[in-house]
């Protein structure tokens, strides 16, 4: 049976678990969920996830929203990308790290600056999140300051995870010419084969607005 993966290409969360699925060879397609017009909100998608979040796997009876939960469901599955014995530990550190300190203020800065009109954009708030995000880029850059991937020999989820906004054209205060290690990354992660950008995985991007 082929899995669906309800998202939107704006996504960096779903991203992950868009991008962690390609690169594993799982069988699935996304399914578009319309967010810039509340289908988070609408009762049909809370009885699909009461988070009202996406991503959202679904597989035979199985359904699963978190983006963490997703990727670790693929590893178990195809026993790619959740490292070598050992290395589990340290998969899951970098997971949450990224969760509290790097996505989670990248995706609401990318979307105050660029999802919301002008005239309210919260100035002071953008300004102190993207100064937490400096302070995260400048962690994940000097990690990256000796080796290709952030645990072991091989990408991991750990990867997929961190990556998840760090692809996107749309400004939020990074610059991928700062973080020389970061950037050798990315070339990196995006060498693997059936890597593709978010607006290319996913249906959905700021031009269908326009």
């Amino acid at each position: 049976m082929t899995a669906r993966l309800h998202c939107f290409g704006e996504s960096g969360n779903a991203y992950k678990a868009a991008l962690t699925l390609v690169l594993s060879g799982y069988d699935w397609e996304p399914v578009f969920v319309d967010f810039f017009n509340g289908a988070t909100r609408s009762p049909d998608f809370r009885k699909l996830n009461v988070m009202g979040e996406v991503p959202v796997f679904e597989e035979g009876g199985t359904v699963l929203s978190q983006s963490g939960a997703i990727m670790y469901h693929v590893v178990a599955r195809t026993g790619k990308h959740g490292g070598k014995p050992g290395e589990e530990p340290d998969v899951l550190r970098w997971i949450l790290w990224d969760n509290h300190k790097l996505s989670g203020p990248a995706g609401m800065t990318r979307f105050l600056m660029n999802f919301l009109p002008a005239d309210k954009r919260p100035e002071a708030v953008i300004a102190f999140t993207q100064a937490r995000l400096k302070n995260a880029y400048a962690v994940l850059d000097t990690h990256l300051a000796d080796r290709d991937w952030i645990v072991g020999k091989g990408p991991t989820i750990a990867d997929l995870s961190c990556c998840g906004y760090l692809y996107y054209p749309e400004p939020f205060g990074f610059d991928r010419g700062d973080w020389p290690n970061i950037d050798r990354w990315l070339d990196g992660i995006a060498a693997l084969p059936g890597w593709k950008h978010p607006y290319d995985l996913m249906p959905g991007n700021p031009s269908d607005r326009a």
